[in-house]
């Protein structure tokens, strides 16, 4: 009864949110008036406030079009941290107990921004480093090229568990080798810049690329992702691509221009394209004792490990007997070896046709029924 209250309590909260939508208006007024504990993933590019105090120019004396849009500005930092503060503070209560928030930033303001995060008590999973491959140079030849901006990923709390990390995709992703927190990804340029007539339509645009591997990273498909800085909507490109739902918040009236326009050319693959690479803790459970139940394997079968060196019975509840010891699968793997630990689903196999066969195979089987 309680399991059937809390999941119609999922449903309502899922309903009442404005799903695939632009919200416009404040990002912190917006947020505050979303469902608690409603959204599982956060994507925010907030503003940097870059502090740029003069016209840059390249070389041959044309004019770099940076970052002096109205929305960048602010008073102080003492202003800019109030603002931070609050608009995590948003974030924090409309997110999941177990969604987690990503937030970029280049050195402008991603010090300040971590110390806020860290003082509202989110737990930082990690700080990813987007190495940009093809960075603005340093025209002034006054410091080093800035080729880089920092991602943190933070879950809402120390003790809030159970948040989304689709390990095994990120290592297919990457060549069957775990992906490391250091991304090398282009900045948005060429077809992929948005532009209103020869300007771009948003100053600090971001990669489709990056927010691809954000999203396979933290999301499965269904997921609500949040983006209270939504600009020109690549979070939302990304998100409707990829079968997850998306609500964006912005305020200024051409970026959503742009953004829907965007949007509306987007068709979400299909569901056997979104299909991705998932360990075996994301498969369901399916003890021995359903294979024994289901005949897959008989009791009285001989199980063996790959060298015929041990043989164990199966019994009629799904335990195992080899001399004197009893046990499961996993416990009699583990003592016939002499070791503290065992994945009996591995070690042990059933003879079909003369051959040997791993009783994982059969357990796939049955997850493959269940799917």
């Amino acid at each position: 009864m309680a399991f059937a209250q809390s999941a119609a309590r999922g449903a309502d909260t899922r309903e009442a949110l404005p799903l695939n939508q632009i919200l416009q208006g404040d990002c912190i007024e917006r947020m505050n008036a979303l469902p608690a504990g409603s959204v599982d993933v956060i994507f925010a590019d907030p503003p940097y406030n870059m502090q740029l105090k003069d016209n840059l120019h390249r070389p041959d004396h044309s004019k770099v079009d940076g970052v002096h849009d109205a929305w960048d500005k602010f008073s102080s930092f003492a202003a800019y941290d109030e603002f931070t503060y609050r608009w995590l503070a948003a974030a924090k209560r409309v997110l999941k107990d177990t969604g987690t928030i990503w937030v970029i930033g280049s050195y402008h303001n991603i010090f300040r921004v971590g110390a806020a995060i860290q003082n509202l008590d989110y737990w930082i999973l990690n700080d990813v480093i987007w190495r940009k491959s093809n960075p603005m140079p340093n025209f002034r030849g006054t410091r080093f090229t800035n080729a880089h901006e920092t991602l943190i990923w933070a879950a809402k709390s120390a003790d809030k568990g159970g948040y989304t990390f689709n390990y095994d995709a990120m290592k297919a992703m990457n060549d069957d080798t775990q992906m490391r927190s250091d991304w090398t990804l282009p900045i948005c340029s060429g077809g992929e810049r948005l532009k209103n007539g020869d300007k771009k339509a948003h100053a600090t645009q971001k990669p489709e690329s990056l927010l691809y591997r954000v999203l396979m990273a933290s999301t499965k498909p269904g997921d609500v992702v949040l983006d209270p800085f939504f600009g020109t909507g690549t979070t939302g490109a990304v998100a409707k691509k990829l079968g997850r739902n998306f609500i964006g918040i912005e305020r200024e009236d051409a970026y959503i221009e742009v953004a829907t326009k965007r949007l509306d050319a987007i068709e979400t693959l299909d569901e056997n394209a979104l299909e991705f690479t998932k360990g075996k803790r994301a498969q369901p459970r399916v003890p021995f004792g359903t294979l024994v139940e289901r005949g897959l394997i008989q009791a009285g079968d001989t199980l063996y490990d790959t060298k015929r060196r041990f043989a164990a019975r199966v019994r009629t509840d799904g335990t195992l007997v080899i001399d004197d010891t009893k046990g499961s699968i996993h416990q009699v793997g583990a003592r016939v070896q002499g070791a503290p630990a065992c994945n009996g689903w591995t070690f042990w196999h059933v003879e079909r046709k003369g051959e040997l066969m791993s009783i994982d195979d059969l357990r796939q089987q049955v997850i493959a029924e269940m799917h």
